[in-house]
């Protein structure tokens, strides 16, 4: 094993979950939801307290894992979360509320990411993350930039989709649309984009002015 891939799995093996994060882990998993990686998780709680976010928006609650991650750090913080399958819905909320969140700090809707995103209203989330159809990723994140404040930001996992995006010789449509998103953020006066290996790429895109 390279040293890379050392640190790699270090990096994802160090964080500690909660019991609740471990049981929404392993029930997704068990029906075929696959969850962000822990290093992710860390990541996402860390932007989360860095960034003092306190309105956040989720594309694809899943089951929950990335939801509680978000809200893991503070009690002042609202997360509206979109998912088309109402039992992800149904796991989630209980999930929630084993976890001690109040459910006046959660707003589920139901439905598709494409027909909920449009009718948002612009400028009211600190921190909106894009965790759903990868075929939709530039529809969404276009949507996604217009619901962020000034300084907002956007976050991506999985972005690296297995190593696709990263190897020119992947042609297919959605390891070419990542690719062509990544470069052009990369080159923006309007963002800073970092990008991070964690997981299977954890993009991070914060709207400037």
């Amino acid at each position: 094993m390279s040293n890379i891939e050392n640190n790699w799995k270090f990096s994802e093996d160090l964080p500690v979950e909660s019991p609740v994060i471990e049981k929404a882990r392993k029930l997704s998993i068990e029906m075929g939801v696959a969850p962000i990686s822990r290093a992710v998780g860390s990541q996402l709680a860390s932007i989360v307290a860095m960034t003092g976010a306190r309105t956040i928006a989720e594309v694809g609650t899943g089951l929950g894992v990335s939801g509680l991650w978000l809200l893991s750090g503070r009690d002042n913080i609202s997360l509206t979360t979109i998912d088309s399958e109402s039992e992800y819905h149904r796991h989630a909320r209980a999930l929630f509320t084993e976890a001690g969140i109040a459910p006046s700090r959660l707003r589920f809707i139901n439905g598709k990411a494409e027909d909920v995103l449009p009718r948002m209203n612009e400028n009211s989330y600190d921190l909106v993350i894009i965790d759903a159809d990868p075929d939709q990723l530039l529809e969404y994140f276009e949507h996604s930039l217009r619901l962020i404040r000034p300084g907002g930001t956007v976050l991506v996992p999985r972005v690296l989709k297995g190593g696709r995006v990263a190897d020119p010789a992947a042609r297919d449509d959605v390891s070419v649309d990542y690719r062509t998103l990544l470069t052009e953020l990369a080159s923006s006066d309007a963002v800073v984009t970092a990008l991070s290996p964690a997981g299977d790429g954890l993009l991070q895109v914060t709207r400037v002015g």
